[in-house]
């Protein structure tokens, strides 16, 4: 982000930057509560799971054999 001000040996911290910083706050005994998984590894059947896993590895090898000419 740009600032509108100089940063010189004088530079004070007193002014606002702009930025909409906010103190934030708890105690370990309240932590965030969890969020949802848009998508994971974990909830993918194993089929899914081989499939992703030959398709990165084909993507891989082609690669390699695209460097390799």
């Amino acid at each position: 982000m740009a600032h509108s001000h100089s940063h010189d040996d004088e530079h004070h911290h007193g002014h606002a930057h702009g930025h909409g910083h906010h103190t934030h706050s708890h105690g370990a005994s309240t932590p965030h509560p969890a969020q949802p998984a848009p998508w994971s590894i974990l909830r993918m059947t194993v089929a899914a799971r081989l499939g992703a896993a030959l398709a990165v590895s084909a993507c891989l090898w082609v690669v390699v054999l695209v460097a390799m000419r």
